[in-house]
This record gives C-alpha cells, structure tokens and sequence, in this order.
C-alpha cells in the first residue's frame, strides 16, 4: 500500500520556489501543497505559476493549516525567526534558511523551541550533500588523510563588486538587521562542512571587514553597506588540526569556493567556480609520495539516494543537493533512523562558532567555543 504523502508549505516564492520546490517535487511521497507570501495578490499569482493549490498571504495561517505538516521557511533570517518560533508552536516540521538565524540571541530561540516541540528540523547546508563533499567525508572516515593537520577553505563569490543584477533582490543583505555578511551567509555554508567533516573547535580567531562601500547597479540602485564583506577565521580543534576559513563576497574575479585539507598521509581538495553545487564540484586528491593533485572519479551513489527522483525537475543545480538532504528530514519525521543532516543541532553548533568570530573580531583576541553558549 502506497504511504500518504507528506504536505509541505513553502514561504517565498523568489529562493524557495526556484530552488527548494524543485527538490521537493523531486521526492515522491512529497506534495507541496502551499506557498505564502506577504501580500494576497502574490501569493495567488506565486501558488497559480507554480501550480501550488493554496496559497497564503499570513505565514500564522500557513502554520495552523491542518493541510500542512512542513513548513519551508526560505525568507531573510530576521524575518523568518518568528516564522519558525510559530511552526513550532502548531507542531510543525521546519525547514530553516541559511543563515540558521539573525543574531545569536535568536538562534538560541530557535534551538530551544525545536528541542521543546520536538518536531523534526532541517536547516538549507546542502553543501555536506554535493556529491564531491560526500566522497571526501569517505575517504576521511576511511582514513585516507591519516591524521589532518591544516584545512583551507576559500569561499569567494563576487556578488557586489560590482553588484550583479541578477541578486537585486538580495540588496536586503546591506542591513545589518537583516542578519546578513559574508562571513554570516558564506562563511555559514562553510562552517557547516567543516563541522560535518570534523567536528567542533575549540578556540577561533577573526578578522571580519568592510572594504566596499558602495553597491551601484546598473539599474541605477545605490546601496551603502552597513555589513561587512570580507573575512579571515582561525580555528583551532582539540586535535591540534587549524583551519583558516576566507569568505568574501566583493572579490575581483572571485575564485568561488576552495575546500584543501592537508593530513599526515594524504590530501584532499574540492574546487566550484562558484557556489559548490552537484554539477561542478571536483574533487581532487594524493597520497604521500606522489607529487600532484590528481582528479578522483565520483562515483554516481554519491550523488543518488533511494527516494530521490531526479527526473528533469532541476533547473538549478542547488536544488538536487537538497533533495538528498530533505531525504533525510522525511525518513526522520516517517521513523526512519537515517539521521537528519543538516539538523538544528548542527545550526546552534554553526551560530556558536559566528558568534565566537563575531567577539573575536570586537575583542581582537582569540576565543573559546565553550565560553560561547
């Protein structure tokens, strides 16, 4: 007998509907079944374009809908906090944005209202299921490394500098209020992989800076930044591994993201001309001995999952990393023991790593993780 399909609701019909409604229609016993914006007219037009029955114009409804059991929170992270408190409250399932929240305080909210409602939660670093990232983790659990010693993780996007005008509707990432940087957006990504592949630090230090001042677009908008777009992170783990983290997103001819990880017996690289995505991700690897980086073959279970149909449903290579990840979160809330991954928990581990570079960049001294709780 055919199992009843999950119903999920998304919030945003920008990001979400291009990328995480694609994933979710990938999986099969999955029906998106809502999408709310802030005003009734877009909404009606969103749910009609994307061929979604209901739409909603007030994410409260949205949350107290019998019709719904996940709701898809894909928003900026100030507004998207109350949101999430509100799922939780009606025993909603939550799949959570990146950054995980606006500010430190709020990520504490949100951690502590997961764990009390007990609702399966998910945050969007799909960046652990690019197929690449999948390998390495293998290949570290395996031993191929031996023991890491050094990590480089490169992660620069040139967004604005100048300012592309096909973000336009990410200038909202000039505010501060809006829980938005750099090291906040990308380095979140980052962080993510790092703590999947290694675990947490024990002690960072930062360097986080402003350097462009002005987002001119070539439709005439001006912005002047009040956040930051450049920063440098020192981690230190308890095994003696460091690791130094680079985002930025004003590079000129940015490289996009880098990810070299040094062992005693081996070395690991991944390299995306841009965001790390199923498509163009490499990975590259040596063992002690040879004398270069050599192209290591993916194999196709790395980038495949039962319960994942990948179909012609895809039109941005994100979303197919999310559909693994969503895999996850639907076997968690059907009983199933596959972990989530990435779930809340990891997101409170991430918040406190930003947290920890945030004072260490104010205080202009190293900090420890666990005096950050």
């Amino acid at each position: 007998m055919a199992r009843e399909k999950l119903r999920v609701g998304i919030i945003s019909a920008n990001w979400g509907a291009m990328a995480h409604l694609p994933a979710w229609r990938g999986l099969p016993d999955i029906d998106v079944v809502g999408i709310c914006t802030s005003r009734r007219e877009t909404a009606e037009a969103a749910a009609k374009n994307f061929d979604i029955a209901q739409p909603f114009w007030d994410y409260h409804a949205m949350a107290a809908s019998p019709d719904i059991d996940i709701v898809d929170c894909g928003t900026r992270p100030n507004i998207r906090r109350d949101m999430v408190l509100a799922c939780f409250a009606q025993g909603k399932h939550v799949y959570n944005g990146i950054p995980f929240a606006d500010s430190f305080d709020s990520a504490r909210l949100l951690i502590e209202a997961q764990r009390k409602s007990g609702c399966v939660a998910m945050v969007d670093a799909f960046t652990q299921w690019v197929p690449g990232h999948r390998l390495m983790k293998e290949m570290i659990d395996d031993g191929y490394l031996g023991r890491a010693v050094q990590v480089n993780l490169e992660f620069h996007l040139p967004l604005f500098n100048p300012p592309q005008e096909m973000i336009r509707g990410f200038a909202w990432f000039a505010e501060p209020e809006n829980g938005a940087s750099a090291l906040r957006n990308l380095g979140s990504h980052g962080f993510h992989l790092l703590v999947h592949l290694f675990g947490m630090p024990v002690s960072l230090v930062a360097v986080d800076c402003r350097y462009v001042d002005e987002w001119r677009f070539e439709s005439g908008d001006v912005f002047h930044p009040q956040v930051n777009d450049t920063a440098t992170v020192l981690l230190q783990f308890a095994s003696g591994m460091t690791a130094i983290v680079r985002t930025c997103w004003t590079p000129v001819a940015g490289r996009g993201w880098t990810l070299d990880v040094q062992g005693t017996a081996g070395r690991l690289r991944t390299e995306a001309p841009s965001f790390p995505t199923q498509d163009d991700t490499i990975l590259s690897a040596a063992k002690r001995g040879d004398f270069a980086l050599a192209p290591v073959a993916i194999p196709e279970r790395c980038g495949s999952m039962d319960g994942v149909d990948f179909g012609d449903r895809y039109p941005l290579p994100h979303a197919r990393s999310m559909a693994l990840a969503m895999r996850t979160m639907v076997d968690a809330i059907r009983g199933v023991s596959t972990p989530v991954q990435p779930d809340f928990e990891q997101a409170w581990a991430v918040a406190r790593i930003l947290e920890a570079a945030r004072r260490s960049a104010a205080q202009q001294e190293w900090v420890r993780l666990d005096a950050v709780v």
